[in-house]
């Protein structure tokens, strides 16, 4: 079996864009990633295409070659867009090597440890409020005051989820806005200081959730890079009482982490934004997280369950970053089967009418847990014919 073509598409995501690879093989079968685009300046697309003729030709079921043959010819400029673009062919030939077998992908790494995934509603509240106008068009009731936060605790709770991630939300002339959390053009972009008022707005917002989902639902809090060392102890500190199950950042330091770890009794969540397992290592050294986030397009699910491996020598759990589309949730569902060390899944519960569609099997969702898919492959592939009818506006 050889590889033949590599195709990228690019479907209307609402608020961003979603990308997929396909790989076509000689004996007709392909195999399906979604990736990421839209972080910074994009350009995975364009890597991926230069990387296409050296693997044309290749047998795709050879996937550990194939990604470490990229890996190596990349080695000067290890990690960021060229890992991303690895990781997308490293996951497409997953899946053409599992149907080859007849086998769901987690079943070459061993899996399934189990077979339905608790899953926790990310971005709960943040986009409602950020993007009011897009999510009011697709039918969702507004977030604009504590009371709105307070009902999407008691939906959530009612429709089984075990748990919710919110983001710094603040109250602005009555209604909540969303604060930009450190990656995005706005006034406190550079600065990353931490004040009282930003400590209070997100104490008054979480005990508003806490007040609708009552005592047993998890709740969280993700700041990514919004603060530096100082904000984020003074923010976990001030989290203690609400009892959170974990508190989100990112920190491009494994020893400042691990200060904000051992400096409140919050668990931390983290390492979203690394690449591979040689980044990984120094957290789990260091004892930075309790939690480790794992982006399975990012990193691809060979080399996230390598991963996993290494957190489970440290006594670390992972979690799956994933606020993609429906094939990246069946990826990261994948990788959660795959590995003994799974905490919980996230899941983007609010996103647009049509993405379902962009799948031939949707993942299945019972009383807020996923079912794990059980045909070859991801157990789905991509609807072409719907990524027509919703082509992208921009891989932003």
């Amino acid at each position: 079996m050889k590889i033949v073509k590599l195709e990228d598409f690019h479907a209307d995501g609402g608020w961003r864009a979603w990308s997929y690879l396909k790989i076509t093989t000689d004996e007709g079968l392909v195999g399906w990633a979604e990736y990421a685009e839209g972080f910074g300046a994009g350009g995975v697309s364009e890597l991926v295409r230069k990387f296409a003729p050296l693997v044309t030709g290749m047998d795709p079921r050879a996937v550990g070659k194939i990604t470490s043959s990229l890996h190596a010819i990349t080695r000067l400029a290890a990690g960021g867009l060229n890992n991303q673009a690895i990781a997308a062919i490293e996951n497409a030939c997953l899946d053409i090597k599992a149907k080859a077998l007849g086998v769901p992908v987690c079943a070459l790494f061993g899996g399934p440890f189990r077979e339905r995934l608790p899953l926790y509603w990310s971005h709960c509240g943040s986009f409602r409020a950020r993007m009011p106008d897009m999510f009011a068009r697709w039918g969702k009731a507004p977030v604009e005051t504590l009371a709105d936060l307070a009902a999407l605790g008691k939906e959530a709770v009612a429709r089984g989820f075990q748990a919710v991630k919110t983001n710094p939300l603040s109250l602005v002339d009555g209604k909540l806005k969303m604060f930009e959390s450190g990656f995005r053009v706005h006034p406190k972009l550079l600065d990353r200081n931490i004040d009282n008022r930003f400590i209070h707005d997100i104490e008054t917002m979480l005990g508003a959730f806490r007040e609708g989902l009552g005592p047993d639902a998890g709740l969280m809090i993700d700041l990514n890079f919004a603060q530096r060392t100082e904000g984020f102890l003074r923010v976990a500190r001030a989290l203690e009482p609400f009892d959170v199950t974990w508190f989100e950042i990112d920190m491009h330091d494994p020893e400042a982490l691990a200060r904000v770890r051992h400096g409140s009794n919050v668990p931390i969540a983290s390492l979203e934004s690394i690449h591979g397992l040689k980044g990984y290592k120094p957290y789990f050294e260091a004892q930075s997280v309790d939690v480790a986030v794992v982006d399975v397009p990012w990193n691809g699910l060979w080399e996230s369950a390598r991963i996993a491996t290494l957190a489970d020598a440290y006594e670390v759990n992972c979690a799956p970053h994933n606020f993609y589309g429906y094939l990246a949730t069946l990826m990261s569902a994948h990788f959660c089967a795959a590995i003994p060390n799974f905490r919980i899944m996230e899941i983007e519960v609010d996103d647009v009418p049509w993405k379902s569609d962009l799948v031939t099997v949707a993942p299945v969702i019972d009383r807020g847990e996923l079912l794990v898919p059980t045909g070859p492959g991801w157990g789905a592939d991509v609807n072409e014919e719907a990524l027509r009818a919703h082509p992208a506006k921009s891989a932003r």
